[in-house]
């Protein structure tokens, strides 16, 4: 492990854990900027299509999907 990945990880450590979820989120973030268009959309397509077979194999309709959506909006 290098010297920097030690100082971060020490970083990281010393903070409360909804900062160190915070900071994770933001690398994640970092990584996503660096993909290029193609890449970004050919997961996009891959996570779609996952959801949806998820769907199908739940008998989740499209129905299903906006009732959850208007209870969650609804605070219910």
């Amino acid at each position: 492990m290098t010297t920097f990945e030690q100082n971060l990880l020490r970083e990281v450590a010393t903070l409360p854990a909804s900062r160190q979820a915070d900071v994770l989120a933001f690398i994640r973030f970092l990584k996503i900027s660096i993909k290029d268009d193609s890449e970004l959309e050919r997961e996009y397509d891959e996570a779609l299509k996952d959801a949806r077979a998820t769907a199908q194999k739940y008998n989740i309709t499209q129905a299903d999907i906006e009732a959850e959506i208007r209870a969650v909006r609804d605070g219910k």
